[in-house]
């Protein structure tokens, strides 16, 4: 045991706190800069199985806060969940991970989740927090939500049956779906969400109740700013997901982003689940500096990046020019649109 000596003389977790460590399995959705910060200090304190899924793979960019990641990877544009993997089994070979390159859906997150104690957040949208939200709630497995932007961070854990879930706290939480990829960020955001994210989950394996964190906590490391809200006056009876009779709908398909290609050309249309009105002037003052080009009217907005061109339109429904890539035209969605 002196792999973890140090962390055993810590009392909260001692040595029957990292038995339960190492018998337990943390699934983390998303192995960009959360995902990996989270799945390393999760890795390093003896987790008995660590599941990853992640649909995209390493870039160039990512190097900046993607801790895990070295250059060969982006070089051979590795899968991240794969990259992952394999660097998390050089630090720590005891742990048994489990990598998946997918999507995560309302068709495979219950299978995901099989024999899961705790669900990592750190996605980039929140139709899949929203998924990960109800699979919670359902299967009584908790989760931490975790998000940053800029230097701008957030976390909150959500306790089925106890807490407020993300349902209860959407029109709370300040994001504006603003993106890494339109305002940046710098990467000691991300390990301070981190941090936040990965004590909580110890908390839970060791089952450490009266410590846990009961507040939605936000910080702007720039701007020197910390806060802690209760959200408990926040839990509504009809929430359809943790209300009194809950329906969870994000585990329906109806509720997910609707995609196709369009036939005959190079296109692929992106439908949100639910009808939004967008700001198209807070989009255009992130996005007009960075697009090659750009074009604004009262019913839509196009912009272009290299090879690509998004038109979007006031409900939020977009086409990705330039690519039959479902996959990718999503990833381009959420990278600039949120």
């Amino acid at each position: 045991m002196d792999r973890y000596s140090r962390q055993m003389l810590f009392s909260p977790i001692g040595e029957k706190g990292q038995h339960e460590i190492q018998n337990k399995h943390v699934l983390v959705v998303g192995a960009g800069a959360l995902g990996t910060a989270n799945a390393e200090m999760i890795a390093r304190a003896g987790i008995g199985t660590l599941t990853i899924v992640d649909r995209d793979y390493v870039e160039w960019s990512n190097l900046q806060r993607q801790q895990l990641y070295v250059e060969e990877d982006a070089e051979q544009r590795m899968p991240k969940a794969i990259a992952a993997k394999e660097h998390l089994q050089k630090i720590n070979s005891e742990v048994i991970v489990h990598a998946h390159v997918d999507d995560v859906t309302s068709a495979n997150i219950e299978e995901l989740a099989k024999d899961v104690d705790v669900i990592v957040d750190a996605t980039d949208n929140f139709e899949t927090r929203l998924l990960i939200n109800d699979l919670s709630l359902k299967s009584n497995i908790p989760w931490i939500y975790g998000g940053c932007v800029g230097s701008y961070g957030l976390s909150f854990t959500v306790i089925p049956h106890e807490t407020p879930c993300l349902h209860c706290l959407l029109k709370h939480i300040p994001f504006d779906g603003m993106t890494c990829d339109t305002v940046g960020v710098i990467s000691p955001i991300v390990s301070m969400v981190a941090a936040h994210q990965t004590t909580e989950v110890m908390k839970l394996l060791v089952g450490d109740e009266e410590n846990r964190r009961g507040k939605l906590v936000s910080f702007d490391l720039w701007k020197n700013q910390y806060s802690s809200i209760n959200m408990e006056r926040l839990k509504n009876a009809a929430c359809p997901t943790c209300g009194d009779h809950p329906i969870y709908p994000y585990l329906t398909a109806e509720k997910e982003t609707k995609v196709a290609v369009l036939c005959g050309r190079d296109t692929v249309q992106i439908r949100p689940s639910e009808g939004k009105q967008l700001s198209f002037q807070k989009l255009s003052e992130r996005i007009k500096p960075l697009a090659d080009a750009f074009l604004e009217n009262e019913f839509l907005m196009s912009f272009t990046f290299g090879e690509h061109r998004i038109v979007l339109f006031r409900d939020g429904r977009a086409l990705i020019h330039g690519t039959k890539d479902i996959a990718e035209a999503k990833k381009l969605y959420h990278r600039y649109i949120g």
